[in-house]
């Protein structure tokens, strides 16, 4: 027997790129843990792990009204530990939602990228 895959997807409840990935997760009976975010924090280990396997660049969600928000001052001259520190401070500035199961990490939702990930 298989082993079952543990798959937890990250992000912000209301989101609608969210509902999609979850909508598109259950409807292939694919189990998942929820991690909320917005609620439960990011802490700066978790991004960082995240970074370093996707880079910051694809991580960070700058046209989201978080970030779009933020002093010029700040969003100039961003680099990973900069991006990093902002991220975990402000989880609604991560791109929405990620995706980890089995070591490999999704961000943003394709339904081909999730069908070539679960073979469905």
């Amino acid at each position: 027997m298989a082993k079952a895959r543990t798959v937890t997807i990250h992000g912000i409840r209301n989101c609608d790129t969210m509902k999609k990935a979850r909508a598109w997760l259950e409807a292939q009976g694919i189990e998942y843990v929820f991690h909320d975010y917005k609620t439960a924090g990011a802490d700066r280990g978790l991004v960082q792990g995240w970074s370093q396997q996707v880079g910051w660049e694809l991580l960070l969600n700058r046209a989201g009204t978080t970030f779009r928000a933020l002093p010029d001052a700040d969003k100039t001259g961003l680099d990973e530990n900069r991006a990093i520190a902002l991220m975990a401070a402000n989880p609604s500035m991560i791109k929405r939602p990620v995706l980890v199961t089995e070591g490999e990490i999704l961000v943003g939702f394709k339904p081909e990228r999730y069908h070539a990930l679960f073979g469905k």
